[in-house]
């Protein structure tokens, strides 16, 4: 077997071939005619018509005076037929020497072979880039998930599934905006990168501005700037961007992923949670054509409307401890000392509540539930509830155990929201890093006066994976954060 080196050689050989035969194997242009699915699906319109399509050879079978090659597209593959005494001896040779993976030009009349199979009859092969490297082994494929995700190009080429779930993902954020934009939202875009990192609790990248010599922080969250625009007198607006997070990578979790946050004035979190359910249906419906789909084994209906659930009865039903009875910070880290939760000795009430939540509520939300009535010390953005001061109006949406969006009426009494502020600049004096700081300009943005409003974020990364059956966040993000490979 030769070594890269040699196959290596071997191609640069027939690459300066070609230029010998005054054949350009790096083109500039080639005006093709028709798409491979395009030919497919009409050729009773197509057929002994002249086509000239271009594609990546993917399969080569030599038989003397004929060469039969399949060659693909985006949209497909189709087979292209080859005939020594048409295209001529010269050609022929040339084009018997092409490889795998090489990417030709061809100009023929559409047929259908003996066997059946619809094939493009050439009269003209043009080469338009020399592959210089070998495509993986064509029965074993392109398995390795580490080298699919760093060589997202030959996964691409490879697995014409991939190619299809970003499709999908395409057609699901155009069928998001859709929805908005009928609901009369307004697509805005904000700075990516912040002088203050806020609108969720996260740990930020921080960059340097050489000009200004300050430090900057790649946004977190959307939220802060949109809920600006809202103060200045947009009614609805929504954005779709990417966020980053300096922390793990795991199925769940890309530190660069990308959400849609949209703001309404004058709406509460009821609001914001039918157009949440009215949406995420819509959408589901759009791309699939249905409403129940299939998802790692379980099967999801989004039909609406979705359960809701409060935080409390969540808890009660899957752990057996009612919070309702447990009024103090003191009781409540005794209860999960019992229960076998590890908190810190100063954890309040409601962040013990969080940690119970998570540990035995959230794996049983298979079908699409809002979760209701958070803690105040978790939503330090949202409004209080009137009759229980100590819980927010605030709701995450949970799909196959995962939090798919959160949403709330916005908290928007700027007394309010400084002091729930300085409550975050001191836990993160006492060394948690997530913490929000202290944004002056927003707090003075409040006090200019934000109307009623509520807001939403959503995952696009996840919202995908479950449309498309996808098992990692990193099966939908074309390029996805990897560690650096060691050097050799």
């Amino acid at each position: 077997m030769e070594d890269t080196s040699d196959l290596w050689r071997i191609r640069l050989d027939k690459l300066e071939a070609l230029r010998q035969q005054g054949s350009e194997p790096y083109a500039d242009r080639y005006q093709r005619t028709h798409m491979a699915q395009e030919i497919l699906d009409q050729f009773s319109e197509l057929e002994d018509q002249e086509a000239k399509v271009a594609g990546r050879i993917m399969s080569k079978r030599d038989q003397g005076k004929v060469i039969f090659a399949h060659i693909e597209d985006f949209s497909g593959r189709i087979q292209i037929y080859i005939r020594k005494d048409e295209v001529g001896a010269d050609w022929f040779e040339m084009i018997s020497k092409f490889d795998v993976g090489d990417i030709i030009g061809v100009k023929g009349k559409v047929f259908r072979t003996k066997r059946g199979e619809i094939s493009l009859h050439a009269e003209e092969v043009q080469i338009l880039s020399k592959a210089m490297r070998a495509l993986p082994e064509k029965f074993h494929g392109l398995t390795n998930v580490e080298l699919r995700y760093r060589q997202r190009y030959l996964d691409l080429i490879m697995n014409p599934e991939v190619k299809n779930v970003f499709v999908m993902r395409s057609k699901i954020i155009r069928a998001m905006r859709e929805y908005l934009e009928g609901k009369g939202f307004l697509e805005v875009e904000t700075p990516t990168l912040h002088t203050i990192p806020g609108g969720a609790a996260a740990r930020p990248f921080i960059t340097h501005h050489n000009a200004l010599d300050i430090d900057l922080y790649l946004r977190i969250a959307l939220e802060l700037p949109l809920k600006r625009l809202i103060v200045g007198g947009f009614d609805r607006v929504f954005e779709i961007g990417r966020n980053f997070r300096n922390e793990g990578i795991s199925i769940k979790h890309n530190p660069e992923f990308t959400m849609m946050e949209l703001y309404q004035a004058f709406a509460n979190y009821e609001d914001i949670m039918e157009l949440t359910e009215n949406m995420i249906s819509y959408i589901a419906q759009k791309v699939h054509g249905k409403l129940e789909i299939e998802y790692q084994g379980e099967t999801l209906n989004f039909a609406t409307p979705w359960r809701r659930l409060p935080m409390l009865e969540g808890i009660l039903e899957y752990s057996g401890v009612d919070f309702r009875q447990i009024l103090t910070d003191e009781e409540a880290r005794k209860v999960a000392q019992e229960k076998g939760i590890h908190v810190e000795g100063t954890a309040s009430r409601g962040k013990i509540i969080n940690e119970f939540f998570e540990e035995f509520v959230e794996s049983k939300l298979i079908q699409p539930t809002f979760i209701t009535g958070h803690p105040v010390e978790i939503s330090p953005l949202a409004k209080r509830n009137k009759e229980h001061p100590e819980y927010t109006d605030r709701f995450e949406v949970f799909v196959f155990g995962r939090e798919l969006g959160n949403a709330f009426s916005e908290l928007n009494d700027p007394i309010d929201q400084r002091q729930r502020f300085e409550a975050q600049v001191a836990e993160r004096a006492n060394g948690d890093d997530e913490a929000h700081m202290m944004d002056e300009d927003f707090v003075q943005a409040l006090e200019y006066g934000l109307p009623p409003t509520g807001g939403l974020g959503i995952g696009i990364d996840r919202l995908v994976m479950l449309l498309t059956n996808s098992a990692s966040i990193r099966d939908v993000i074309l390029f996805p954060t990897m560690k650096p490979r060691e050097e050799e």
